[in-house]
């Protein structure tokens, strides 16, 4: 069975920072593009961060450019992002998913989700 587990996610003051982990099981994500998604409430799940295959390039949306970084460590078969001066607008379920070899992370077309960690912001 193919699956993602993330892990990381909690209550953090603004300006502060949280490391996410995407772990696969059942399955190579060195063979995928992983992205990571999130969701505030009341609003649609958004492409963030993605690491695409078979390069390995990063992409990030702008809301977070300069403040996330993507990595993946193959070893470990986990994805991670670390999320740096975060601020309330962050607020939201993030998702990790994977795409079959693929140069990008479209949510549309994501094989295998995540079941979401929640971050908060506040303080």
């Amino acid at each position: 069975q193919l699956q993602l587990v993330e892990s990381g996610g909690g209550l953090v003051e603004p300006g502060g920072s949280l490391k996410l982990s995407c772990a696969g099981s059942g399955f190579t994500l060195d063979n995928y593009a992983i992205g990571w998604f999130r969701q505030a409430p009341g609003k649609g799940r958004e492409e963030i961060s993605c690491i695409n295959y078979p390069d390995r390039t990063t992409k990030y949306a702008d809301s977070v450019e300069g403040r996330f970084t993507i990595s993946r460590d193959n070893a470990k078969n986990t994805v991670y992002l670390q999320m740096d001066n975060l601020s309330p607008e962050d607020t939201a379920v993030y998702y990790c998913g994977a795409v079959w070899r693929a140069l990008a992370c479209v949510r549309t077309s994501v094989d295998v989700w995540g079941q979401g960690t929640l971050v908060t912001v506040s303080s």
